[in-house]
């Protein structure tokens, strides 16, 4: 059975102001989502690189299948974009700390940024991220994703791909997802998400 809805992926449309963006909801089918929110890693605050993890098959196999051809030629037809002999990157995040969330871009070496969420529901007023205006107020928003639901949100980098969310502390499951402009990037990335794990706070 398919982990991810990838037919779903295609049909959504693309946003594309004021930079390129989609969000889907059901992304991750319910069974597999339930067994990805049941058996997900313990993890502390900071971002994790996939290669310093033991993995659940759940959490596995929806990996594979984001790695796969199939997936990469939906997205690069959904952005118009060339991905093929893209390296890409991914890394787990599980516990959200009260100084995450600030306002920001992601670095210019990424070229598209995938999170999926691993909440079956989501209550809090904090942690909910949203995509904003301008990189000042966290009020003036586009979107905002509760990170719930096996939701997908895909956006191309720019100079004012800004996003962010209020303040919260506590369990946040993510998975983040690159496609990078080269392997140098591949290792900068790397080394960034282990300095985030690093420094727990």
């Amino acid at each position: 059975m398919k982990t991810i809805d990838l037919a779903g992926v295609r049909q959504t449309p693309l946003q594309r102001k004021p930079f390129a963006w989609l969000r889907m909801e059901g992304f991750v089918r319910p069974d597999a989502l339930a067994d990805i929110c049941a058996s997900y890693p313990a993890l502390k605050g900071g971002s994790y690189p996939l290669e310093n993890l033991e993995l659940p098959p759940s959490l596995r196999a929806l990996v594979e299948e984001m790695d796969s051809p199939e997936f990469e030629a939906a997205l690069a037809e959904k952005f118009s974009l060339s991905l093929e002999g893209k390296p890409k990157y991914f890394s787990l995040r599980g516990y959200c700390r009260r100084k995450d969330g600030k306002i920001h871009t992601d670095s210019r070496d990424k070229i598209i940024t995938l999170l999926v969420y691993f909440h079956e529901h989501w209550e809090h007023a904090g942690g909910r991220l949203r995509l904003l205006r301008n990189g000042r107020d966290m009020e003036d928003a586009i979107a905002e994703i509760s990170p719930a639901g096996g939701t997908l949100l895909a956006f191309r980098r720019s100079d004012n791909s800004w996003h962010g969310h209020p303040p919260y502390e506590g369990v946040r499951r993510a998975l983040q997802m690159n496609w990078l402009r080269g392997e140098s990037a591949r290792g900068v990335s790397r080394w960034r998400h282990r300095l985030s794990s690093w420094w727990k706070g």
